[in-house]
């Protein structure tokens, strides 16, 4: 009788560690680019003269495209090929950055903004896809998923670090210049690595009304909930806009149903543990982006820290959330996604609860590090664990298709997030400042707000958690390797 021969790892030779290598790269720019703009925002308001409303698209901008372009990404990544669709957005992701970086105006830079968004939306879901399907399923794809969780948990810590030491050296504009030069290695990397592919369908046969309704519907939600803090959440125009992105979301769903090719095939949602799983990241996204945003502006406004002490406050996170990550894609092996993520959620929601106790004339060694390091060990285990949930029995041809869930799922929280808090921090300063106490202490109170409702949305993602499929490795397989030297990498 013959002796069935395995199929060989392709994580175990140096192709597929370059591989790997290669798309944590691209998942890392788009997720970095999320927050490295934040310290940057007083130098960038200073050259250019914007006002605070204007400055607020900075960030939001590049969420809106970034979760209103994402399904269409993800689809197109499976339909046009991958390499194709992760080219293109990387090309355009390069291009933005650069322009973004010579702007002279503060329109051009919120445009500039807004292709990177683009960009990105093209860029993250082909690389997730191309991992899933490059890594064959149980103890190579665990492993993979892990580190791409790690690094994905890893790249909001290090935009903030990173943010602060270029704008103190170099100036806020090599926030955007360190983009293109990497770009440019990632395209020569990509063709060199991946296959290019034909052309899965013809153009005739793509959702054209799916996509342009499935845009539209989240280009209006995302930016129905950034605008909802400034002209009010009952305001008129707040209402036309959140109710006509989910009748543009409705008529989506419809089309979808009745269409022989769907940009969304329905079925993806049987996947079991799928919904669950983006859910859960969604709502954790909206307490972990916002505690980097309060955190940031307590440590600037209030404490007066300079940009890169900000930045390099951050470092101990960054270190965490690596450890975090290597320990969970290890255990998940072992105890599956659920109890990681379970965990993962509550000690990032105690972590950001003991934030929310920040004193006005605040200690960096007392008040901030020991809730900074427990939220960095809860969010690189929330990542991993994500991740591959998300991802775990997703068929080849919809690898694209729940990447772009995932992901979008991630900016929309990140909108949400933003918005919400921000609304809850800004209506108890407005407040305070109003019954004439001290600056100050009216900033803090405000943040010590928006992050005690951060960390109760981490206790919501923990309890949507329990709901999401155990996913494992494959029986008997450690997740080891080469996590620990790439995260730190």
């Amino acid at each position: 009788m013959k002796k069935e021969v395995s199929q060989p790892s392709l994580l175990a030779t140096g192709r597929g560690k370059l591989i790997l290598a290669l798309l944590c790269a691209v998942g890392f720019l788009d997720f970095v680019d999320a927050s490295i703009v934040n310290i940057a925002l007083p130098s960038v308001r200073h050259d250019l003269h914007m006002s605070v409303q204007s400055l607020q698209w900075l960030l939001s901008g590049y969420l809106l495209t970034y979760g209103g372009f994402m399904l269409l990404g993800g689809r197109a990544a499976d339909l046009l090929g991958r390499r194709r669709v992760l080219v293109t957005g990387t090309s355009l992701f390069a291009l933005s950055s650069l322009g973004a970086g010579l702007a002279g105006s503060a329109g051009i830079l919120v445009g500039a903004r807004l292709a990177q968004g683009a960009g990105a939306a093209l860029m993250l879901p082909s690389a997730l896809s191309l991992l899933t399907t490059s890594f064959k399923e149980g103890g190579d794809r665990t492993k993979a998923l892990g580190i791409w969780g790690g690094v994905g948990g890893l790249a909001s810590a290090v935009g903030v670090l990173l943010g602060g030491i270029l704008t103190q050296g170099p100036g806020w504009r090599w926030v955007f210049f360190v983009n293109p030069p990497i770009c440019v290695l990632v395209l020569a990397a990509t063709f060199w690595l991946i296959s290019g592919e034909r052309r899965r369908a013809q153009l005739a046969n793509f959702d054209i009304r799916g996509a342009v309704l499935s845009t539209a519907g989240m280009l209006l939600l995302v930016y129905g909930v950034v605008r909802a803090p400034v002209v009010g959440w009952g305001a008129a125009r707040t209402i036309a806009e959140l109710g006509g992105a989910f009748g543009l979301l409705a008529l989506f769903m419809v089309n979808e149903r009745r269409n022989n090719n769907p940009l969304l095939p329905l079925s993806v949602f049987r996947i079991q543990g799928l919904a669950a799983a983006d859910v859960t990241q969604l709502i954790a996204i909206a307490g972990i982006i916002s505690m980097f945003f309060f955190l940031t502006l307590y440590m600037q406004e209030v404490l007066h820290y300079s940009p890169i002490r900000t930045g390099l406050s951050y470092l101990p996170v960054t270190i965490g959330v690596g450890i975090a990550a290597g320990v969970a894609a290890k255990l998940i092996a072992r105890t599956g996604t659920r109890p990681v993520m379970v965990t993962g959620s509550l000690v990032a929601a105690a972590g950001v609860y003991y934030l929310s106790r920040i004193p006005v004339h605040g200690s960096y060694l007392t008040d901030m590090l020991p809730g900074m390091v427990a939220m960095s060990f809860g969010l690189g285990a929330v990542f991993v664990s994500v991740t591959t949930a998300a991802n775990a029995g997703v068929p080849g041809h919809q690898a694209g298709l729940a990447a772009s869930l995932l992901n979008a799922s991630q900016q929309l929280g990140g909108a949400l997030g933003l918005a919400i808090f921000s609304a809850i921090a800004t209506s108890r300063t407005g407040h305070l400042v109003a019954a004439r106490t001290a600056l100050p202490e009216a900033l803090t109170s405000g943040f010590s707000r928006a992050l005690l409702a951060s960390s109760i949305f981490l206790l919501a993602a923990a309890l949507i958690a329990t709901r999401t499929h155990n996913a494992h490795g494959e029986a008997g397989q450690t997740v080891a390797g080469p996590l620990p030297e790439l995260v730190r990498a």
